[in-house]
């Protein structure tokens, strides 16, 4: 099966806003907003050599102030995950934390072709900042896991990425990063550049 092949013919997990309640910035938005479909998940799609291939679909969105987001999680165990742009521009956010604490955080800005590796013990989002459908894909080992309660207690990750400014007639402005004061010690923003090619062997991604 290609890797960006047609997907009309499987059925996706759908997350709906009501699935990220906890983690939407703008809450005076939520208040009055209809469960919209925000993401779609392909899970599995392919299994090969230990590990298991997925697709996200991300259509543009504002979740009020904020550009839409995947949930957010972190893997349980020691388990890293490698995310391949298919379509559009994805921000990767990834952070270690120590409970509240946070002990790293940085963002990845990725566009169609580039890869993001996600070390193992970083929690991580993927946001759609632009006007066009992301569609990314991801390669993990079949053993690893997902646990999003950190993200739902703290809601969401240690920085939101909100518009700021006057929007475009679709909604989109300018944006900034904004701090999760839920979150203790958060150190300044840094960001890291992309892969600029999936690279050939995944071994590394097994634990």
């Amino acid at each position: 099966m290609s890797l960006t092949e047609d997907l009309s013919k499987f059925k996706p997990d759908v997350r709906y806003l009501n699935d990220m309640e906890e983690v939407v910035y703008d809450q005076n938005w939520l208040k009055t907003a209809p469960n919209l479909e925000l993401y779609y998940m392909y899970r599995q799609l392919k299994e090969e050599n230990g590990l298991k291939y997925n697709i996200t679909i991300v259509p543009p969105r504002m979740l009020g102030d904020e550009f839409v987001k995947t949930k957010g999680h972190v893997h349980i165990g020691n388990f890293k995950e490698i995310y391949i742009v298919l379509q559009g521009e994805a921000v990767y956010l990834m952070q270690k934390t120590d409970n509240e604490t946070v002990e790293d955080v940085y963002a990845v800005k990725a566009k169609k072709g580039e890869a993001v590796i996600i070390p193992a013990f970083y929690g991580h989002i993927t946001i759609n900042a632009a006007d066009e459908n992301l569609k990314t894909g991801d390669w993990t080992s079949l053993g690893c896991k997902s646990d999003y309660s950190l993200f739902e207690k703290l809601r969401g990750a240690c920085y939101y990425y909100i518009k700021e400014g006057p929007a475009s007639a679709k909604g989109f402005g300018e944006a900034k990063w904004i701090k999760n004061e839920n979150y203790k010690n958060i150190p300044p923003l840094r960001f890291e550049e992309p892969l600029k090619s999936t690279p050939e062997n995944l071994e590394f991604l097994k634990n």
